[in-house]
């Protein structure tokens, strides 16, 4: 028998975190073994005279259900600490105050680390009436101290074989307490103005509230407010843009040099951190791009990464990497809108895969995801002579209806027009040929519309005819080969999104 498993004090942290420890380097399966071989139980008092259990693979569902991310938690609560997984508010280990979580990271193929989903941590309970208090809630209980186990998920591999790599104490630090305090402040007003059903994470920075996995759908509960209507089941979560920050910066020794808007939290004094931002952008309106770039000594060179760059210099940072907006998943988008008031250029958001996309339902679907939990930063200029002009900025994020209805019936045309097949017809013009296809064009959706992502055009088709490298494509569900696409957001859609419009009319 191994006398060493369940062997910690749990009434003394540095016992539970060097215990803890040890995991590190052993995959799941080792962890099982070593249970199999111990001749414990893992009730509450692991050393009473029980009999033994033995882990069954076939019958616990860790390995057996991929989309049941907290099992692996819960094995680990069973199997090396000894106590059964629960569903109350408290801390795992109550006497200490210490809550275990664990979270999957991938392995880039640059061979970097990177946070591979949101860290879920309390339910968010519409049965009652909010907790106004960050400090008294059910939240701060479960992160203001966290044994966070960080495993390396290889989708190649069985679950059980998956590997931890890192294990640490977390609390947030009060620089992001500061922000985490202003999300669950917006979340709950959300919910208090009877908006629960609205909820996006979004809405927020570094604190979400996302959904139950997939069948949020069918897990609808009436509201405590207002008029009562469903909304679905969502957890309070860390966001994954968060996670990739705490991984990188936090745990990792090989920090990323970002640089901070915020270098101290009285600098905010009352405002929240949006407003702090667009105060600091507020300070330049008026001011010409070829201003601003003498301003801060940067080249006028008049590509599209200076009008965004000229936004980090405005809030301070020399580089493209802000502390802040990495952690809250902010994307920074220039607009520049023409002598005739509209805005030249459609906005495009990273590109996708046919094949990928068809085995999506819509919420589970990449796109989704993105716009659920992207903000972005708009700075606003409009032309003025042979220059343009600043003129504003906000943060936004897709309105819940807009995305859940417009865009989403949008993306089910898609995915259809790619399950029937997509048509494609070559058109002989001056310079080569032209391939047509039969995928939906911009006119058939307000908001978005998909097109080419590469400059470079290829296609394989039935026949065999190829054009171009199709290293600039990729394969379609029934054989074929298209230029890659990338989803664009429609440049007169963005145009009516702009407050500081609004605010001239």
């Amino acid at each position: 028998m191994n006398n060493m498993l369940f062997d910690y004090d749990d009434n003394d942290i540095k016992s539970i975190y060097s215990y803890a420890k040890k995991l590190e380097s052993r995959t799941f399966r080792d962890i099982k073994k070593e249970f199999d071989d111990s001749g414990l139980t893992y009730y509450l008092n692991p050393r009473d005279s029980k009999p033994v259990h033995i882990v069954k693979e076939s019958k616990t569902g860790y390995t057996s259900n991929s989309k049941a991310k907290g099992q692996l938690g819960g094995f680990l609560e069973r199997y090396y600490f000894g106590y059964q997984p629960n569903s109350h508010q408290g801390a795992d280990f109550e006497k200490v105050g210490i809550e275990l979580k664990q979270t999957c990271i991938d392995l880039t193929k640059k061979g970097e680390y990177r946070a591979g989903e949101r860290l879920s941590i309390t339910n968010i309970s519409y049965k009652e009436p909010v907790v106004e208090d960050f400090y008294a809630s059910h939240v701060w209980e479960k992160i203001k101290k966290i044994l966070l186990v960080h495993y390396l998920r290889d989708k190649s591999k069985d679950r059980m074989d998956y590997q931890i790599k890192f294990v640490n104490l977390f609390t947030p630090p009060q620089k992001d307490l500061d922000i985490i305090i202003q999300d669950y402040k917006k979340i709950n007003d959300k919910i208090k103005q009877g908006k629960a059903h609205e909820l996006s994470e979004s809405d927020t920075l570094y604190l979400g509230a996302c959904t139950k996995g997939s069948t949020a759908i069918k897990s609808m509960q009436p509201q405590y407010y207002g008029e009562h209507i469903l909304a679905k089941k969502r957890n309070f979560c860390f966001k994954q843009s968060y996670m990739n920050y705490v991984l990188k910066n936090y745990i990792l020794t090989n920090n990323v040099p970002y640089e901070s808007i915020i270098h101290d939290a009285s600098s905010l004094g009352k405002m929240t951190f949006e407003e702090y931002i667009i105060h600091r952008i507020e300070k330049y309106v008026g001011k010409t791009d070829k201003e601003l770039c003498e301003m801060f000594e940067r080249e006028y060179n008049n590509n599209e990464a200076q009008w965004s760059h000229l936004a980090y210099l405005m809030l301070g940072i020399k580089g493209n990497h802000a502390e802040e907006f990495e952690k809250a998943g902010i994307v920074v988008k220039a607009i520049r809108i023409e002598k005739n008031n509209t805005i030249k250029e459609n906005m495009s958001i990273p590109p996708f895969k046919f094949k990928e996309l068809v085995q999506e339902t819509w919420e589970n679907s990449t796109l989704f995801n993105y716009f659920d939990t992207t903000r972005f930063l708009f700075v606003i200029y409009k032309s003025d002579g042979d220059c343009y002009k600043l003129i504003g900025s906000q943060l936004w994020n897709m309105p819940y209806n807009d995305l859940n209805k417009v865009v989403k019936a949008g993306w089910e045309n898609i995915k259809q027009s790619l399950l029937n097949g997509v048509r494609f017809t070559l058109k002989q013009i001056n310079n080569g040929v032209r391939v047509e296809n039969s995928l939906p064009k911009k006119k058939d959706n307000p908001i978005l519309h998909i097109r080419p992502h590469a400059q470079k055009s290829a296609y394989l088709l039935k026949d065999g005819t190829q054009i171009g490298d199709l290293s600039n494509a990729n394969e379609l569900p029934d054989g074929q080969w298209m230029t890659t696409q990338s989803f664009w957001i429609n440049n007169t859609y963005l145009y009516t999104q702009l407050n500081v419009l609004k605010k001239s009319r």
